[in-house]
């Protein structure tokens, strides 16, 4: 279920001050997923909706000092959290207070972006991601994360597993490709979901 900017705003400001102690044991997966984008040292990747910054520090790590990160967020309180927990600058990235649906970023930009529990809140997830596409040079990666798989997930908000949850492949996968994205390696389990896609052209 896609959402509105002003909802998702609402929502996460309101758990912003206390999202990382809620999920305090969340970096191997980060760490783990950023690994399987492939990014080189000198490379470039945004963070696209990336809250408190988590998966900032490991993508800072692959690039390298002279790569580029930049994080990305709706929410100006989460935005804060990953500058108090030292996630922002020359440790993390540079953090930008933006929506993904229109980024700040010239056409083919970066080599890579990485979405963590993105796509259910983008409020036009077929533009988002075409939005997406855009930044990302022909070839590079997108990689649509989150530390636990879809059935873990509906069963901590108490729902059943729907199978009109966008991120369920045979949803993703056609949803992927009209925005210039093929998706090359999916996986959705307990303890991990990860989609990762190259951009065509």
């Amino acid at each position: 279920m896609s959402d509105d900017p002003t909802r998702v705003r609402e929502f996460f400001g309101a758990r912003a001050a206390d999202w990382d102690s809620r999920f305090p044991d969340d970096g191997p997966a980060y760490a783990a997923a950023v690994a399987e984008l492939g990014l080189r040292p000198g490379g470039s990747v945004l963070d696209a909706g990336c809250g408190t910054g988590r998966a900032l520090p490991p993508l800072r790590a692959a690039v390298g000092p002279s790569g580029t990160v930049v994080g990305v967020d709706l929410t100006p309180e989460m935005l804060e959290r990953a500058v108090l927990a030292g996630r922002g600058g020359a440790d993390g990235g540079t953090l930008l207070l933006a929506d993904v649906g229109r980024l700040p970023v010239r056409d083919g930009a970066l080599d890579a972006v990485f979405g963590a529990g993105l796509v259910s809140h983008l409020a036009n997830p077929a533009e988002g991601l075409r939005e997406l596409a855009r930044v990302v040079r022909p070839g590079g990666r997108l990689a649509l994360f989150h530390p636990i798989g879809r059935a873990a997930l509906a069963a901590r908000h108490g729902r059943a597993l729907s199978p009109d949850d966008l991120r369920a492949e045979p949803r993703l996968r056609p949803l992927l490709a009209g925005a210039g994205w093929r998706l090359v390696d999916y996986v959705d389990e307990d303890t991990r979901y990860l989609a990762l896609s190259v951009r065509e052209g």
